[in-house]
């Protein structure tokens, strides 16, 4: 399996937030950042991470009660705390509420960057952490780092969330990708106009791939999309 990663990012301090979310894209990962527990808790649900960062100080629910209710909905999903707590008891009680790792601010960019792939690569054994960026899709090839879908001697530009789109597609291919998702991976929100904008995405990608009849975007109903090719 090659797939990107999803993870999960709550930390309620702006300046350190962008950093972080900066440092987990550039190393290709998909990331949602919240910025208070409530929010931390209702994207886990929707997103499905592979892996949560999360803050301990956070607003409306704390990062201990946010990591304890996260591994009760995923006893297997990780968790990382990056916190700027950093006595014993704050660790104990860390890697007592499930904590795969714990890193104190502040931290060095590349070790944490390390330290976050170690714990997907221990957790996610048999996934390779190289992001596939380059698809063959029947007779297309999808390049999703500079947003191409090129077929013979065509090339057409796409926008990023149809890019975004058709790589979660991609990379589940012949599986059901849910609805909840795909939203709450592209836009954020799983809301009723969102997911109209998401019906008009999908009937973009279908006229782009049209002149292959091999390929096809599913809609499972109720469910959400599978991209199959015969």
């Amino acid at each position: 399996m090659t797939e990107t990663f999803r993870i999960l990012l709550v930390e309620d301090d702006a300046n350190l937030g962008f950093v972080v979310n900066d440092l987990l894209e550039m190393e290709g990962y998909l990331v949602r950042w919240e910025k208070d527990g409530d929010a931390g808790e209702k994207t886990f649900r929707d997103f499905e991470p592979h892996l949560s960062i999360l803050d301990i100080m956070l607003p409306k629910k704390d990062g201990y009660m946010l990591g304890e209710e996260l591994k009760s909905l995923n006893p297997q999903s990780p968790i990382i705390f990056l916190t700027a707590r950093a006595m014993e008891t704050d660790r104990v009680r860390g890697f007592q509420v499930g904590a795969d790792d714990y890193i104190t601010k502040p931290f060095s960019n590349k070790e944490f960057t390390l330290r976050v792939k170690a714990v997907l690569n221990r957790c996610y054994p048999n996934a390779l952490t190289a992001v596939k960026n380059v698809y063959s899709l029947g007779s297309f090839t999808f390049d999703y780092v500079n947003l191409l879908l090129k077929h013979d001697t065509e090339e057409r530009q796409l926008t990023q969330k149809e890019s975004d789109v058709l790589k979660l597609l991609c990379q589940k291919q012949g599986e059901t990708v849910k609805r909840e998702l795909i939203l709450s991976s592209v836009w954020g929100a799983t809301d009723y106009f969102t997911g109209r904008s998401l019906d008009v995405f999908i009937s973009k990608l279908r006229k782009y791939l049209k002149s292959d009849d091999a390929i096809q975007i599913e809609n499972v109903h109720g469910v959400g999309f599978r991209l199959k090719i015969n």
